[in-house]
Parts: C-alpha cells; structure tokens; sequence
C-alpha cells in the first residue's frame, strides 16, 4: 500500500460513510505531533492473544511473507515511534510454526535516494540457487513519486535473515516515466515462464481504471514492462497491493507461482483504495500472451468475490513448500479513534494466517485457519444435539470466552419456513442492517453471541439467515458479523459486515468457526467458504466478563449437532 497523496491533510483510508454503509472504517488522519508519541506502558486490555501484532505501536499491511531455509518471515509496514500511521519502517518477525514469533530489527528503512521518502509494501520471491529477494515500492520525492526498488540479505547464511541490504546498482529497478508516478505501486511475488523471463506484477490505475502492470526480465534487475497490461477493470480505482498466482483444479495443495498448465486456475486479487476492501476473480492466465482472463463466473469490480467481508486488507499471500499449500495474511485495522490508539499504545494486527485452495466447483476460493493453531487450544467443552426454539439463548460455559476457538455444526429439519428472497437484496451487508439479529425470520436467525456482558448489554454476533430463491429448491444463505452492539463506547465504529453464502443445504447443515481473541471476532462459515473479521471493543465484556452464546431466532427450530469449544493460551510473541 502506498504513502498518502499529502502529508499535511487528511488521507481517506477508507472513508465509507460517505461512499457506503458497511465497508471498513479506516479514515485515518496524518498527525505529525502524533506519529513519534509513544506511551511509557502498553495498555494490554484488548490486546490479542493469539493474533499476531508487535510489542506496541502502529502497524498495516503485511509484505513479503515467505518459509526460507525452516524459517517463516514476515515483514510488515512498521512505525517503530508511536501507534499512528508515520515514520514507516519494514518491521521484521520470524517463527517456526506461523503462531509463535520472535520480533527482530526493521527490515528495511528509507536510506537511499531511491526510497528515501518511503518504503512501502512488496512481496518476497525465492531464487533457485540464490536465496529470497525484497522487491519493494520506494518514494523518491516529495511529490509522492513512485519507483519499484529491490533487496537482498546481507548475509544469506543468517538463519533469520535479519539484515538487508538495498544495492546502488540497478536499484531503482523499475521507473517508469509513462506511468502516473503516484499509483504505481506494490509489486507481486514474481514467477517464472518457460520461455526464460521472470514476470511480476505492479499496481497501479489510469484515470479510475484499476490495472496490474506487467514486467518481465530475464536477469532479474533489468525488467521491461509489457504493451498491455495483464488485465485491467473499470471504475474500481487504483489497485494495491496485488496478488497473482496459481490455484490447483483438485485438491487443497498449494503450487509454486511458476505453476500453470491443464490443471491450474488462476486467482487476481486487488486491494481497492477507493473503498479499502478487496476482490478477487478466478481465472485462465495466457502465459504467452501475457494476458488474465476472469471466468464468467467471477465478477470483475466492487461486488466480486472476497476473502474476507470485515476488517481485512491489503492481503498478501505465499507458497509454503514446507507443507505444500498457500498461506494468505491480511492486515486488520483498528475500529477506535486515534486518540484511543495513542492512549494504549498500539494499533493493527494480522488475521490469523489461513490456508487457502479452490472450491471443488472451481468458483471460489476456500479458506482456513493454518493447522498449526489447533496447538493453542487448551480445555475443551462440548455441546451435542441441544436444541435450540424460537428466542433461545443458551451459554456455552467452561471456556475463557474472551480467548477462545470455538467450532460448530447446526442442523434443522425442514427449510419450508424460510422467508422468500427478494432479487433486489443484492448488497449483504445492507441486509444484515435491514434484517439484524432479532428481527424474527423464518430459518435464522441463529449463530453466537460473542463477547457478551451477563445481561447482554454487550455482545457480537456471528449468525445465518436461509431465505428461499425463487427456484424452489435453492436457498440464499446469509452471514452476518454485527458489531453494533458489540460495546457501550458511541464513539467506535460499529459495523455490520456480511456476505452470502455458496453453499448446498440438501443435508441440512451449516456450520461455522469462531476464533475469538479479545479485540477481534474472526469467523468462518461453511468450512471457510464466506469469512468476517471483525474488530470490537467490549467495555464490559472483557477477559474474565466476557461469555459465549449459542442462539436461535427463527420460527424453525435449530439444533446445535454438535459444537466444540477451546480455551486458547497465547502465543509467544518476544
């Protein structure tokens, strides 16, 4: 992601109030009395246990995630001086297993004529024989120019690879004078093509068409930008952070970006500065024509597909060969002023890394918590085959609510009750608002109240609401995350985020994940085929006052098949 268009005003992160109801709120400002202030101790209320952040201070998005040599690294825009956006470094944190990390020295810091006014987000490739390389947008004056700039490790025999070095030579390796020198950004993993070119992607938009560029090169320094760009949409602004790579037809395996064939879909996916959420398609990548093309099934602008429908952004992803599958992170933004931000100390997180694969249908992308998390659950209560009626509420006791993985499996008997579903609810979210949690439907709706006071002054709920198409035998399957009743603090932003569900109900099931870590509710419905995070800011029900519900209220009465509920302890993060 890039710098803002000015430093001395206000930069609309994303300022969806004024251009719809329900996006991400992350209109942060640039105060410069604020960006070197920082606290003398970090207030650890809502801190996460589980969830990945630094010690303290701000952090956004993610960049160059990568496994070399059994170690995983990821790199993420850092200010090492206060909890508002300024001052951006690289940070720079290692771990084994993808949940435990060790925190080491930025990475990467404005130092040279090439990035001295910024080094922003990029991507890590591996090169056979050589080791990892950082390429990386660099801002090379104050008018917010934009230049593609490399890296390499200063010692490729340090296991934590934990210094790197930025040569003169070649360096800035991609500038381009045809190019709107300010949305020019962010570039991809890059891969190789048998006809003996490396290829990368950049950021970038004409007018207010979104577009990834492509480069190619055949030594790695010297890259030449193809005619046309890979592939381009309209009215969807400027692209951040893009991401391209390989998804197989069968089975959940990861691929190498280098990867296409017979047997290979692709995935685009663009980070919208516009509206601060992203999309992806599912497509055919012409390798030879340098040239994506989105399936029919995929729509190509603000109402595609997502990863994720909450507090998720500026995604980035990498193959692991350690375990062959494709590890995808995001950051998560804050939903508290800045002043709150400042007071505590600290300010963004990663979503829980997730394992991502395509659908059996090959319409979408499935997603995943890494397996490596199930090694934090601690005790574990059960619930089989309660049944849940109209108005129920009922507590799962025995687990610390407040820091918990809880797993579910609900089931009911008919869906003849299920409410008609009216074509002109085309946006989820505005329906989530339209129809809310108590509103009473004919099937839903019924899920969890997370982080819930004892008498409900306080909670998130994660629900499903099934509506019947106008094919009989079709449903529409609704998730909601509604955080606006999730604290008695007015000034938070309080969404409610939500997103349809493609799933096939002729067993009539559902199921749905909740990872549940103090400030964050992350949920996963349908074995992660729709997926909320969701940032909140209980005042209430915090730590040892916080509790978990199970909940049904539809007409159709719901059982709870079978539900599995975690303690998590923490990850060590030093």
């Amino acid at each position: 992601m890039g710098p803002p268009k000015c430093l001395n005003v206000f930069i609309a992160l994303c300022s969806l109030s004024m251009i719809c109801n329900n996006c991400v709120d992350a209109f942060h400002a640039i105060h410069p009395n604020l960006q070197s202030f920082s606290v003398h101790s970090v207030d650890t209320l809502h801190r996460t246990g589980f969830h990945f952040q630094p010690p303290r201070n701000w952090i956004n998005d993610p960049n160059a995630p990568m496994y070399y040599n059994g170690v995983y690294h990821l790199f993420y825009q850092y200010n090492p001086k206060g909890a508002v956006w300024g001052n951006i470094v690289w940070g720079h944190s290692v771990s084994k297993d993808l949940i435990n990390w060790k925190v080491l020295e930025p990475g990467l810091y404005p130092s040279k004529r090439f990035d001295k006014y910024g080094c922003w987000s990029g991507s890590a490739t591996i090169l056979p024989g050589k080791g990892p390389v950082i390429l990386y947008t660099g801002v090379v004056d104050k008018k917010g120019n934009e230049v593609q700039c490399y890296a390499i490790p200063e010692n490729i025999s340090d296991p934590f690879l934990r210094k790197w070095v930025k040569p003169d030579a070649f360096n800035p390796i991609v500038f381009d004078d045809d190019i709107n020198g300010s949305a020019f950004r962010d570039p991809t993993t890059a891969w190789w093509s048998k006809d003996g070119h490396w290829r990368m992607l950049v950021g970038g938009k004409v007018k207010n068409r979104g577009m990834a560029y492509l480069y190619r090169s055949k030594d790695f320094v010297n890259w030449v930008r193809a005619k046309h760009p890979i592939h381009s949409a309209p009215h969807t602004g400027m692209w951040e952070c893009p991401d391209f790579y390989p998804v197989s037809l069968r089975g959940r395996n990861g691929l190498d970006p280098s990867v296409f064939g017979n047997n290979v879909k692709h995935v685009m996916k663009n980070s919208l500065d516009m509206t601060r959420y992203e999309y992806y398609t599912v497509g055919t990548y012409l390798w030879n024509k340098d040239k994506y093309i989105p399936d029919n099934t995929s729509e190509d602008g603000w109402g595609g597909l997502r990863y994720d429908y909450g507090n998720f952004y500026a995604s980035k992803s990498f193959y692991d060969p350690s375990k062959n599958r494709r590890i995808l992170w995001a950051w998560a933004n804050e939903s508290d002023t800045k002043e709150d931000d400042v007071k505590k100390g600290w300010a963004g997180i990663q979503a829980i890394p997730r394992t991502v694969w395509l659908d059996s249908h090959g319409r979408q992308l499935v997603q995943w918590p890494v397996e490596e998390l199930n090694s934090l659950r601690g005790k574990e209560v059960n619930m089989r085959n309660q049944k849940l009626k109209k108005g129920d509420y009922v507590e799962v006791k025995g687990i610390t609510a407040a820091q918990a993985d809880v797993e579910v499996t609900f089931s009911f008997s008919s869906l003849d009750k299920a409410e008609a579903f009216d074509p002109k609810w085309v946006n989820a979210e505005d329906l989530c608002v339209q129809k809310g949690l108590k509103l009473e439907g004919g099937v839903g709706p019924f899920g969890f109240l997370t982080l819930a006071s004892e008498k409900l002054e306080e909670f998130t709920p994660v629900f499903f609401t099934i509506f019947k198409a106008s094919n009989n035998n079709k449903h529409v399957v609704l998730m909601c995350s509604d955080a606006r009743s999730s604290s008695l603090n007015s000034e938070l932003y309080k969404p409610s985020f939500g997103g349809f569900v493609d799933v096939n109900l002729v067993n009539k099931k559902i199921s749905l994940r909740s990872l549940i870590d103090h400030s964050v509710v992350e949920s996963f419905g349908a074995g992660g085929k729709t997926n909320i995070l969701s940032r909140v800011y209980p005042t209430l029900a915090v730590n040892n006052h916080a509790h978990f519900f199970v909940f049904n209220n539809g007409i159709e009465h719901i059982t709870v098949k079978n539900l599995k509920a975690w303690n998590m302890k923490s990850a060590i993060r030093d």
